[in-house]
C-alpha cells in the first residue's frame, strides 16, 4: 500500500479494536481499520490513555507521534504512516501496523564472545544472571539513518523494541510519544556510530529537511508542538550538519533508556 492510500485509510477508515498491547506503558490498542473494501491493521493510542509524565505536558504524546512522522516523511522515511483522529475511545494517534521478522532483530544483547561481524557494540554490562554481556545493533544503513533521526527528534526513549525489521526487509521506528522536547533528552540504544562522520545517505535527508522546517512542514508541526519545540528541531539539524558527525552521550543524563527493550 502506498503512503497516500495508507494515510487515506488511516484518516477515514472504520476502526475496530481487536486487542491491547499489554507491554506498552500507555494505552496501545491493536485494531483493524477498513475503508471501501480495503482492510489493514493499525495501532491506536487514545489521548485519554496517556500516562502523565513530569517533563512532558499532559495530552501531547499522540501529537508528538504525528509530528515525528511528519519529520520522518520529509527526511528519512522511517516512521510508518501516522495520523491524529477520532477513534473508539476519543482522539488519538493511529499508525499503520508493521509486520516484523520475529527472529531477525536489529538490536540485541549477546555474550561478549558472541558479537558477530556486521554488528556494532554499544556498551558492556551484565545479563540477569550476572554474566558479561554486550548491547549491540546491526551495522545497517537504515539504522545509521535512524540514529541521526533520533538526534533530530530528540528521542527520549529509543528502545531496542522500537526498531522494527519488517517482513519485506524495510526498517521502521515506532513509539515516538516522548520526542521533540525543546530541552536535550536523547536516550537511545543506537550509539554505535558516536563521533563518526555522517555518511552521505544521512547528510542528504538532513539537508533536505532543513529548508522544509522553515516552510510548510514547520507550519504543520505547529499544530502539535510549541514554537520553541519546532525551533529546537531546526537547531538540532543545524548542529548535526555543522558537526558532520554523530554526537556522543553528554553525560548530563542517562544515555540509554531503561529498560533497553
Amino acid at each position: 500500500m502506498d503512503t497516500s492510500a495508507a494515510l487515506r485509510l488511516l484518516e477515514h477508515g472504520r476502526i475496530e479494536v481487536e486487542g491491547r498491547l499489554v507491554d506498552a506503558s500507555n494505552a496501545t490498542l491493536f485494531c483493524k481499520i477498513s475503508l471501501d473494501g480495503v482492510d489493514a491493521q493499525c495501532v491506536y493510542k487514545p489521548v485519554r490513555g496517556e500516562r502523565p509524565l513530569w517533563d512532558f505536558p499532559d495530552g501531547t504524546l499522540a501529537g508528538r507521534e504525528v509530528a515525528t512522522y511528519l519529520i520522518s516523511a520529509a527526511s528519512f522515511g522511517l516512521v510508518p504512516p501516522t495520523v491524529l483522529r477520532p477513534g473508539p475511545f476519543g482522539t488519538g494517534m493511529v499508525q499503520l501496523w508493521v509486520e516484523t521478522r520475529e527472529e531477525d532483530e536489529l538490536v540485541d544483547i549477546v555474550g561478549v564472545d558472541d558479537v558477530k561481524p556486521g554488528w556494532i557494540p554499544v556498551f558492556h554490562a551484565h545479563d540477569r544472571f550476572g554474566d558479561p554481556a554486550v548491547l549491540v545493533h546491526a551495522d545497517h544503513p537504515r539504522i545509521a539513518a535512524m540514529s541521526a533521526f533520533d538526534v533530530v527528534v530528540n528521542n527520549a526513549d529509543r528502545k531496542g523494541g522500537h526498531v522494527l525489521h519488517a517482513v519485506d526487509g524495510s526498517v521502521h521506528g515506532v513509539d515516538h510519544g516522548i520526542c521533540l522536547h525543546a530541552e536535550p533528552k536523547l536516550r537511545t540504544v543506537l550509539w554505535g556510530w558516536a563521533r563518526e562522520p555522517l555518511p552521505d545517505h544521512v547528510l542528504e535527508p538532513l539537508r533536505r529537511l532543513r529548508p522544509a522546517l522553515d516552510g510548510e512542514l514547520g507550519e504543520s508541526l505547529h499544530e502539535h508542538l510549541t514554537r520553541a519545540e519546532v525551533r529546537a528541531v531546526g537547531e538540532r539539524v543545524d548542529k548535526l550538519l555543522a558537526a558532520g558527525t554523530y554526537p556522543e552521550p553528554s553525560g548530563d543524563w542517562p544515555a540509554i533508556p531503561w529498560p533497553a527493550f
